[in-house]
C-alpha cells in the first residue's frame, strides 16, 4: 500500500511550534496550494492544507519559515478524529511532513 503526498505552495500562516505532553516537538502550519485551473471569474483558487512536522523538522520550520514562504512538502495523508466544542465527532485531513524544502529565500516571501 502507498500513502504519499507531494505539495508545493505558500505558507498561509507562521508555523506554530509546541511540545507534546511526552516532550516531543511538533509544528503545525497551513499551506496554500493553488489549483491548476481558473474559476468562472478567471481567478485561481487555492486549497488550504494543514501540515504537521515533528521533532527536528518541526524545529527547523519554526525557526526558518514564516507566512508567505514557498515550500515543497513530501509526506503522508492522515485522517484525525476529534470531538468539537459541542461534542460532535469530526474528522480532519492533514499531511504529516517527512521532508520540507524551502523554495525561496526569506526576503522573497510574499506577505512578510
Amino acid at each position: 500500500m502507498m500513502n504519499e503526498v507531494w505539495l508545493i505552495g505558500r505558507l498561509a500562516r507562521d508555523p506554530e511550534e509546541k511540545k507534546t505532553p511526552a516532550g516531543k516537538t511538533v509544528a503545525r502550519m497551513t499551506l496554500a496550494v493553488e489549483r491548476d485551473y481558473a474559476n468562472a471569474d478567471g481567478e485561481r483558487e487555492a486549497d488550504f492544507v494543514e501540515i504537521i512536522a515533528w521533532e527536528k523538522l518541526a524545529e527547523t520550520c519554526a525557526k526558518h519559515l514564516g507566512k508567505g514562504r514557498l515550500v515543497s512538502v513530501k509526506g503522508r495523508l492522515q485522517i484525525r478524529s476529534y470531538d468539537d466544542s459541542q461534542g460532535i465527532r469530526r474528522k480532519a485531513a492533514e499531511v504529516v511532513a517527512e521532508k520540507i524544502k524551502f523554495l525561496d529565500k526569506a526576503k522573497e516571501a510574499k506577505g512578510n
